[in-house]
């Protein structure tokens, strides 16, 4: 039998560094991961694996017709319509909303699940909140695992950096007696096989690939970029009094004008670590050459600027957002 990476599931072979599975001729016996897996986290060198799509469509076709519990995993922050994915399953599916501990603790997860609810038809069975770094609803998880799965086989999927993979590491560090751990990153295309972890005797989680979505910001950024947009601890919201005709500059990510003739309130989501500022529309200067989207606003609304941040908006207005082409960016209910 085949022996695989137990960091990204790759099958082993030494012939080719640019494939999936790259170890060294002399160490493929005894190695336990792969190159690439051993200097993602040994060295934070990240290296993308092209030409997976096939592979990739063929796992999750085949899961979508099994009947064993599936754990759907999304990043708070990246809501959309996406989560439609969710009814191609034909087994039980239970929502995990991961990294509960960027949030602001001011919000409630009760409202947010009834936003959910209200805003997405999805068939799920039960919506939890999880955050793997802070070990928080971990305990909680497993009990709602063991009260609903029909086999000891539950699939874990979801899109790329929901963090799939770190939640399993946080299980295996909780309920697994020995030693283990899969490959993790903030980049795409970290795990790019299935990845069988026996729990318990009764319990196996089989991690997969991320789903990538090439609407969103983080798709096509470079290593520098996805480590300064993705949230690494609790956000601060940043509130601004917009006047007519002022821009919100983030970072040099985005930008948003306010076109209306009345004062506003916005109130930004983003990573602690990219800079926003204030200024009056100048439309010679700062990022003029993005990618421009135009919105007429209803009051309490999201403009969502997909795997970037969102803005929470109090009154109708008209804006313009400028950001780079192909990220989706969408408005929707306040979420918060």
């Amino acid at each position: 039998m085949s022996r695989k990476c137990i960091g990204c599931g790759a099958t082993f072979q030494s012939y080719d560094p640019s494939l999936p599975g790259y170890v060294d001729n002399e160490k493929i016996d005894e190695a336990l991961v792969c190159k690439r897996c051993f200097r993602i986290k040994n060295y934070g060198d990240y290296k993308i694996i092209n030409e997976l799509d096939d592979n990739n469509k063929k796992i999750f076709s085949a899961i979508m017709k099994k009947n064993d519990l599936v754990l759907f995993l999304c990043d708070i922050l990246t809501l959309d319509e996406s989560l439609s994915y969710i009814n191609n399953f034909k087994s039980k599916v239970i929502l995990v909303i991961t990294k509960k501990d960027v949030l602001p603790k001011s919000v409630k997860e009760s409202k947010l699940i009834n936003y959910i609810k209200n805003n997405y038809k999805i068939n799920v069975i039960d919506i939890i909140f999880v955050s793997a770094n802070k070990n928080y609803n971990i305990d909680l998880l497993i009990n709602i695992i063991n009260k609903h799965k029909n086999s000891t086989k539950v699939y874990l999927v979801g899109n790329t950096n929901a963090g799939k993979s770190t939640l399993i590491n946080a299980l295996i560090k909780s309920y697994k007696k020995t030693d283990g751990y899969i490959t993790t990153s903030s980049l795409p295309q970290t795990t790019i096989n299935e990845i069988e972890v026996n729990l318990t005797s009764d319990l196996t989680l089989i991690d997969t690939p991320g789903l990538v979505n090439n609407d969103n910001y983080l798709t096509n950024c470079n290593i520098n970029d996805i480590k300064k947009i993705m949230p690494k601890k609790e956000i601060k919201p940043r509130t601004y009094q917009m006047k007519p005709n002022q821009s919100l500059i983030i970072g040099d990510y985005a930008r948003i004008d306010y076109l209306s003739d009345k004062k506003n309130s916005f109130t930004l989501y983003l990573s602690n670590d990219i800079k926003v500022k204030r200024i009056n529309i100048d439309t010679n200067n700062y990022l003029r050459d993005l990618n421009l989207i135009s919105f007429n606003l209803d009051d309490k609304k999201d403009i969502v600027i997909k795997g970037l941040c969102f803005c929470k908006i109090t009154n109708s207005c008209k804006v313009n957002v400028y950001t780079k082409a192909g990220v989706n960016v969408f408005e929707r209910n306040n979420l918060i």
